[in-house]
């Protein structure tokens, strides 16, 4: 098994223009965000290794929020984790690989977590 490092955001919570009935749309509803980058790893990681050696943890809070377009309505939340994907991938070459938890709070009635998992890896023919 080969070496791997994942960066992780959990439990962020944004609200996003997202939803297809008519309560939903017109106005954000929160959604809880989670991301995990898999990432290539350096050779060796010692005390003085700087960061650019790494993902800084708030690229990935970046495209889980403010990174989000502003004013566009996402029908499905599939797509706002597909977005956050590619924003990742722009973003670094070194990220191969992404996964995003979506759970959409406003609809849920007893404490239960309503959403999705979308994990992509990064495009064969993109990147280094």
């Amino acid at each position: 098994m080969s070496d791997s490092l994942t960066l992780e955001v959990n439990d962020l919570v944004v609200d996003v223009l997202t939803g297809i009935y008519s309560e939903e749309t017109g106005r954000p509803q929160p959604l809880r965000i989670s991301v995990a980058a898999r990432y290539k790893v350096a050779e060796r990681y010692d005390p003085d290794t700087p960061l650019d050696a790494s993902k800084n943890y708030m690229d990935l809070k970046f495209a889980a929020s403010e990174g989000l377009p502003p004013g566009v309505h996402f029908t499905l939340i599939e797509a706002v984790a597909d977005h956050i994907c590619q924003t990742l991938f722009v973003q670094d070459a070194r990220v191969e690989a992404v996964t995003v938890k979506i759970v959409k709070l406003a609809i849920a009635e007893a404490g239960e977590q309503i959403g999705i998992t979308l994990h992509r890896e990064r495009p064969a023919d993109h990147g280094a």
